[in-house]
């Protein structure tokens, strides 16, 4: 994969550089959020790894600007910052994943190889899932609920797939992280339960009936109650 890191420190920057280049990865370097910006516009790549504290332009409103420009592109976001607030900011400015500092090299690859594999595909599962007054497109990746498009990042639309394939059946923590983050480990994140919440603002919040259900002690499921 050819990869783009924006991060101003330079030993941690050297350190991702080395360890993704060891991974057999193209890793192109930016310390700033201004040049970042301008390398990100300018070639294409398959992620995009980015602090959030970086000269310039910082890395939320970095975020923003790649997302709508190139909406398809991975990001992943990778701070100091690890509060739930600072993970749902994140989110909502577009990022796909988001790994808190200090980190083990080997989760950041785990969470790099999962973002650079395509949303769920299968032969099995139709064109289109539907629940209640929700659809989801898989052909051309748009979800809509009440005849209204919702706006999803790559990986809240594979979340909500995850969930849809999965209607009626609990679905647990371990599951998801696994079949979406493509995690086999347990990382210590809440990064499921903060994905869920913004999954839930978006297509259930303004809408009846609800969709997504917590079981508590077990993890989630999806559809009509």
């Amino acid at each position: 994969m050819r990869i783009l890191v924006i991060e101003d420190e330079p030993k941690v920057a050297h350190f991702i550089k080395e360890g993704l280049e060891g991974q057999k990865h193209e890793v192109d370097m930016a310390y700033d959020g201004l040049t970042g910006e301008s390398i990100a516009l300018q070639n294409t790549y398959n992620l995009i790894i980015l602090d959030i504290i970086i000269p310039y332009i910082n890395g939320i409103e970095l975020c923003r600007r790649i997302k709508s420009q190139k909406p398809r592109v991975p990001v992943m976001m990778l701070t100091a910052l690890g509060t739930t607030d600072d993970k749902v900011t994140g989110f909502e400015a577009g990022a796909d994943d988001y790994l808190v500092k200090p980190f083990e090299f080997r989760e950041l690859i785990a969470r790099v190889n999962a973002l650079s594999k395509r949303p769920l595909e299968a032969s099995g599962p139709p064109n289109c899932l539907k629940s209640a007054d929700l659809e989801l497109d898989l052909d051309k990746k748009v979800a809509r609920r009440g005849g209204k498009t919702i706006e999803l990042t790559a990986k809240e639309f594979s979340l909500l797939e995850y969930f849809m394939i999965n209607k009626g059946r609990v679905v647990s923590r371990v599951d998801i992280a696994e079949k979406v983050w493509d995690i086999n480990f347990d990382t210590g994140t809440n990064v499921v339960d903060v994905y869920v919440n913004i999954l839930r603002k978006k297509i259930d919040k303004e809408y009846e009936p609800k969709l997504i259900h917590t079981r508590i002690g077990m993890g989630y499921i999806f559809g009509e109650e």
